[in-house]
């Protein structure tokens, strides 16, 4: 299947989420912009499925924070998700409410109470897709429950968004586009991605996610994937020997990886300061509420050797840090 068709299949009763999302970040690393098309449906609620688009803008030009989140929730009747290729559309104009996500491109516009984020943006990608995963049959069987696949890892963009009346040029920003989905959301866990850094020099991509995931009743440790992208070639961490060698830690707002294999070795550190941090509320099918802790402006610390390579070292100010758990965090001010 193409790496963005919807896996959710509104002929058969499951639980299931499903997200789109998008990144973008300034040159400077004071501004960034997050958009989310999801899709939550409960087994025992035929016909209850609904769709959400959430944006956030996050700004740190100034002493004073100013991010924004906004959040809209819509039937997913009155909603369309391609099963072919990346097609996401809604309109709902009774809730000045509206979201278009294809390849290349996306528009649309959210408003909660006072808050109002638009955007009218188009997306170049530099490179395919990043699969984490590291078989094929993983993105189709019930283990892991959640899968995830970024089908562009590092894009540049151009458009503009308007947040509460400002009007930010995203010319020349550098972002990316994922795609998860599952049966519910990990009872703990840490994504980052980071393609924008401050060196501004060769390209290069950073993604790694570790979760807890259950099989039954049992809570199997923490599994780690990560994956670099340098020179155009893909260094991936994610065999069964990688996972059980690596040693990652979340601790609070930060995020630790280090893990070696016969291409390389990477040592990571992703840290979120928590008035760059937004909370979020992620409904799971079952269970509990999972408080999604968000930030797009976090710093990560990279330290990269390719076998056979000199090491490299890397720090970016526009790092994408997600955390995910049970348990609310009172540092961190919850916004949508």
């Amino acid at each position: 299947m193409d790496a963005n068709a919807v896996r959710y299949d509104p002929t058969t009763p499951r639980d299931h989420v499903e997200s789109y999302f998008l990144k973008a970040n300034d040159p400077e690393g004071t501004r960034a912009l997050w958009l989310k098309a999801t899709i939550l449906s409960r087994a025992n609620e035929p016909g209850g499925a609904v769709a959400e688009g959430w944006a956030v803008a996050f700004d740190r030009r100034k002493d004073e924070r100013h991010h924004v989140a906004v959040k809209s929730s819509i039937p997913i009747s009155r909603a369309s998700f391609d099963r072919e290729k990346l097609g996401v559309h809604w309109d709902e104009p009774a809730e000045a409410t509206s979201l278009h996500l294809e390849e290349g491109a996306t528009r649309g516009a959210i408003q909660r109470g006072k808050d109002r984020i638009a955007w009218d943006l188009r997306l170049a990608a530099k490179g395919g897709p990043l699969e984490l995963l590291p078989y094929e049959w993983m993105y189709t069987a019930a283990f892991p429950k959640s899968k995830t696949i970024t089908p562009v890892a590092d894009a540049s963009f151009l458009g503009e968004i308007e947040v509460n009346g400002e009007r930010w040029s995203l010319d020349g920003w550098r972002g990316m586009q994922g795609h998860n989905w599952g049966r519910g959301h990990a009872d703990l866990y840490a994504w980052c991605h980071v393609c924008a850094w401050d060196d501004q020099g060769e390209p290069l991509v950073l993604e790694a996610v570790s979760a807890r995931v259950r099989t039954g009743p049992v809570l199997l440790p923490l599994l780690t994937l990560v994956a670099v992208r340098a020179r155009g070639v893909d260094y991936r961490f994610h065999r069964p020997a990688d996972m059980a060698r690596a040693d990652a830690r979340i601790d609070g707002l930060s995020y630790r990886v280090s893990v070696a294999n016969d291409l390389g070795r990477v040592e990571a550190e992703i840290t979120a300061d928590p008035v760059d941090m937004v909370g979020l509320y992620y409904a799971n099918p079952r269970g509990p509420l999972t408080y999604c802790l968000n930030s797009k402006l976090a710093t990560a610390r990279l330290s990269f050797e390719p076998a056979g390579r000199p090491k490299v070292t890397h720090t970016s100010r526009a790092a994408a840090l997600e955390i995910g758990t049970h348990e609310a965090n009172p540092s961190i001010r919850m916004l949508a």
